[in-house]
């Protein structure tokens, strides 16, 4: 077993996981990249965890199969000897013209929710021995869409709402020995977003959303990082939050900007 921390970041090869896992890293944690498709992103995100002084692992795997949940968690045991915090990051949903209701249909639905709300349980409960032994924790990256029943699509709102409500009882299920809490974000400055809907209109959603939220802002994926290290890092009496990372938007409209 290693001295340095371990942290296993699903969905790492990009955005939050990766401003993740570098931020770890340069806080002297090792730590697991996973991607489903991405590889070369995540070689490249691996390669500057390195440079940050840690080790990095670059496993691929499916979050909605539970044997690559499983597999994922071992290969990180396997590694260090100990696994000391869990970020679900990984996640997906459907965009524009796909996600009218008269256009989804139960494989769409079941996927998003296999890989949102299935996904995160089964990273879950692969990873509970080793975070009990280490007394870690878990952070789900949510969305506050699950908060507020907005966002991209029906099943992307109801999968983090499920992820938001399973954080509350895993939070309670797994006390003393493991915090759990989730960082839900609002509009994310990342090539996910933009790529969904295209560049186009991801600039006059985005402009758009800064002109109505309180702090006249969208979030980083380095932003997103910084909360999910302090809950990873820090944070040691904090577990089971919904911590809302919106730049005001929960607020309301009403909400007065000078």
């Amino acid at each position: 077993m290693t001295d340095q921390p371990a942290a296993l970041i699903t969905g790492s090869a990009t955005g939050v996981g990766a401003a993740t896992a570098l931020q770890l890293a340069r806080r002297g944690w090792n730590v697991a990249i996973n991607y489903s498709r991405s590889e070369a992103q995540a070689q490249e995100t691996a390669q500057a965890c390195r440079e940050a002084g840690a080790d990095a692992l670059v496993l691929q795997g499916d979050v909605a199969r539970d044997a690559d949940c499983r597999r994922l968690v071992a290969a990180t045991v396997a590694r260090w000897g100990r696994l000391d915090a869990l970020v679900n990051n990984a996640g997906t949903t459907v965009f524009g013209e796909a996600a009218r209701w008269d256009a989804l249909d139960a494989e769409v639905f079941q996927h998003i929710l296999g890989v949102n709300t299935v996904g995160t349980f089964q990273m879950v409960r692969a990873a509970v021995p080793h975070l009990k032994a280490a007394r870690g924790s878990i952070v789900n990256v949510s969305s506050v869409a699950g908060a507020l029943g907005i966002g991209s699509s029906v099943p992307y709102v109801a999968s983090k709402g499920a992820v938001n409500s399973m954080t509350l009882h895993l939070a309670r299920a797994l006390a003393p020995e493991i915090r759990v809490n989730a960082v839900c974000p609002g509009l994310i400055t990342s090539r996910w977003f933009a790529r969904g809907i295209g560049e186009e209109a991801y600039e006059k959603t985005r402009q758009a959303y800064e002109a109505q939220v309180p702090l006249g802002r969208s979030s980083t994926p380095e932003d997103v990082a910084e909360s999910i290290v302090w809950l990873v890092t820090g944070a040691r009496t904090v577990t089971g939050e919904l911590i809302l990372l919106d730049s005001g938007v929960h607020l309301g409209r009403d909400t007065p900007r000078r």
